[in-house]
């Protein structure tokens, strides 16, 4: 995809932000929007559909978090990539951010062309939407990727972005070990720095979320889907 072709939607209560920001992404190429609060940032982002939605977390009327999961449960935007923006030392911040379904972070204050360059390497990860119905059966539950939305017993679960990935990763092959180094590079990529405890933590919440006791640790190497 030519780069002038990515629209890019900044949200962010901070008007210098914003202008600093919008800024440096036009002079690259890119299709840019704003917005100042999380309840406009989503009806501009259900109307435009941007590739990319840099979200601060601290904003009045709806706050980043809340913003972030707000998205997430829209079908249209399920390949929309979500970076937040976070202060130095808001560890806090970021973990709740990638529970919500963000995809990375950035640490501001950050400099211009380190930022350009966050940018670029996100979207390179950009997806196009697929066109045909996918869906993973798995004993009792329908996994609905053009949905993402889980099936169980006529019910429907949603996981948030990377909980969801991480199930089709594991569901895709049943009783293969996927290593926590694989884990990492299909579902956060090698772009994005996470805890060690990431992977153990989301996979604890689809346990818990859908009931699955067929996702097996393997001690020191992974985890496996057991059919």
């Amino acid at each position: 995809m030519e780069i002038e072709k990515y629209k890019i939607l900044l949200v962010d209560d901070e008007k210098d932000i914003l202008e600093f920001l919008g800024y440096n992404l036009k002079k690259e190429g890119y299709l840019v929007s704003a917005a100042r609060n999380g309840k406009d940032a989503l009806m501009v982002a259900k109307e435009e559909k941007p590739h990319l939605i840099i979200l601060d977390v601290m904003m009045p009327e709806m706050d980043g978090i809340e913003t972030c999961s707000k998205i997430r449960s829209i079908p249209d935007l399920n390949n929309t990539i979500i970076v937040f923006l976070t202060a130095r030392g808001e560890d806090y911040s970021q973990i709740a951010g990638f529970d919500a379904g963000a995809d990375d972070y950035i640490t501001k204050p950050i400099k211009p062309k380190v930022f350009i360059s966050r940018i670029k390497a996100l979207l390179r990860r950009y997806k196009e939407p697929e066109e045909k119905i996918e869906e993973i059966k798995l004993k009792d539950i329908t996994i609905d990727k053009e949905r993402y939305l889980i099936i169980k017993d006529d019910q429907e679960i949603t996981l948030p972005k990377k909980e969801f990935e991480l199930l089709i990763l594991l569901a895709s092959k049943p009783n293969k070990v996927f290593t926590r180094e694989e884990i990492f590079s299909k579902v956060w990529g090698n772009d994005v720095i996470v805890g060690d405890r990431t992977i153990d933590v989301h996979v604890r919440k689809i346990r818990e979320k859908v009931g699955l006791k067929s996702i097996k640790t393997i001690k020191g190497v992974g985890y496996k889907m057991e059919l």
